[in-house]
């Protein structure tokens, strides 16, 4: 069996499972931001209102309203602090980071684990090893949070097998981009998706975590990296304790497919997709009025770094509002201690707290029409920052350095090293 199947079995008890069948099997972990707290919440107390027996399986981070604007929103929070209170459930409130990052950064998220949430980038803690898929609100609501359960339908699996090396300044997140236009949007449905091969070991953790962030894009039920001894440092750095062995797949994938990672331009995601992929010269020159560290797949130290390279000694340009958006507190406290805060301040980005950015615009970076942000998040599609009528673009984050410099999508990256930034 591999990664998955072996979870699966032994959360459904089972000495082993197949593709096509379908198992109940206990969760370990439910995650929930904000948004998701609340709808949860709603279902949750009208339709089943019952003690919750194990509150410490569950999460809530605030990460959307993390400022929130209005009266409505702020009800939004108050409700969910309440309803966290009454049943033990442990709550990061604002500040705290993004959700995904949160829950790995405060030690929540462990190889081998089973768990879910309604976000559908929940897919990209299978990083870990873990078996991490987006489950519905009444799903939270009916099964897990009273019974510990959720059913599942055991996937076929494909393997993306990456080898060769990289051009100049092509970094694992264009590598990431290129695959889901290779592949296709929705062409993997209902799939798990393994990454792997010499160049996937090869990366450091916070780089591997960039291609199960985009399996959701290929319509994939789940995605993993096979636990390594990166997986096993990096979970020995986190709070709790680590797994004493880790789990390990030993089957063969139905499908494998292969790239080699030498064909990959530096890309940028175009409207109105993630999958409308174009190598940068094909839409450099493209102005901007905004560029954005943060999201799901940004907001890491190593995007930080790589703007301070970018960006030494230079100023951001005069139309463009560069905006920094950290993933945890753990990774702004590492920026202010390697002075990465400061340079990029003087250099003349803008810090925000910790959190999901201007992800679906709740507090910050919407977009009026005709205009244009680039940045590291992990959807583009119109109206999601604002207006339909304005532009998302997704890039590296040296690409999106460049292009904050120098007003408009940039061809070309200056600066120091950027072939192994994100």
């Amino acid at each position: 069996m591999n990664l998955v199947e072996k979870i699966l079995a032994r959360a459904s008890g089972r000495e082993s499972v197949e593709p096509g069948e379908i198992v109940v099997a206990k969760v370990d972990r439910l995650i929930m931001h904000d948004l998701s707290g609340y709808l949860t919440s709603q279902v949750f107390e009208k339709r089943v209102h019952t003690p919750i027996p194990d509150p410490e399986r569950a999460v809530l981070v605030f990460d959307h309203h993390f400022s929130p604007p209005t009266e409505q929103q702020a009800d939004v929070l108050r409700h969910n602090r309440q309803w966290a209170h009454k049943h033990g459930i442990k709550l990061y409130d604002c500040g705290n980071g993004n959700l995904h990052h949160a829950a790995v950064r405060y030690g929540h998220i462990k190889p081998g684990m089973i768990v879910v949430g309604s976000d559908s980038h929940t897919p990209v803690h299978g990083t870990l090893g873990a078996l991490a898929v987006a489950l519905g609100n009444d799903s939270h609501a009916g099964t897990v949070l009273p019974y510990g359960k959720a059913w599942f339908k055991v996937p076929e699996t494909t393997r993306v097998h990456l080898q060769g090396t990289p051009k100049p300044g092509v970094t694992p997140r264009d590598v990431a981009l290129w695959l889901v236009g290779r592949i296709g949007e929705g062409e993997l449905n209902y799939r798990a998706v393994e990454f792997g091969g010499p160049y996937v070991r090869g990366l450091s953790f916070w780089d591997r975590w960039l291609f199960p962030l985009l399996c959701v894009d290929l319509g994939a039920k789940c995605s993993f990296v096979e636990p390594d001894e990166v997986t096993e440092a990096f979970v020995r750095t986190l709070p709790g304790d680590a797994p004493d062995v880790l789990v390990h797949g030993d089957g063969e994938a139905a499908q494998v497919l292969r790239f080699d990672v030498g064909e990959v331009e530096v890309q940028v995601a175009c409207p109105p997709t993630v999958g409308n992929v174009k190598p940068v010269g094909e839409v450099a020159g493209t102005p901007i009025q905004y560029a954005e560290l943060g999201g799901h797949g940004g907001g890491r130290l190593e995007d930080f770094r790589a703007a301070a390279e970018v960006l030494a000694g230079r100023k951001v340009h005069p139309d463009v509002r560069f905006q920094l958006v950290p993933s945890s507190r753990a990774v702004f406290a590492e920026a202010v201690r390697e002075g990465l805060v400061l340079a990029l301040h003087e250099a003349g980005a803008t810090w925000f707290p910790p959190s999901t950015g201007s992800n679906q615009a709740y507090n910050m970076g919407a977009l009026a029409s005709e205009e244009a942000m680039i940045s590291t998040h992990a959807r583009n599609f119109p109206g999601r920052n604002g207006s339909s009528d304005a532009s998302m673009y997704l890039a590296s984050s040296a690409t999106v350095a460049a292009s904050a410099l120098a007003g408009a999508i940039a061809g070309n990256v200056r600066g120091g090293r950027t072939g192994g930034a994100a």
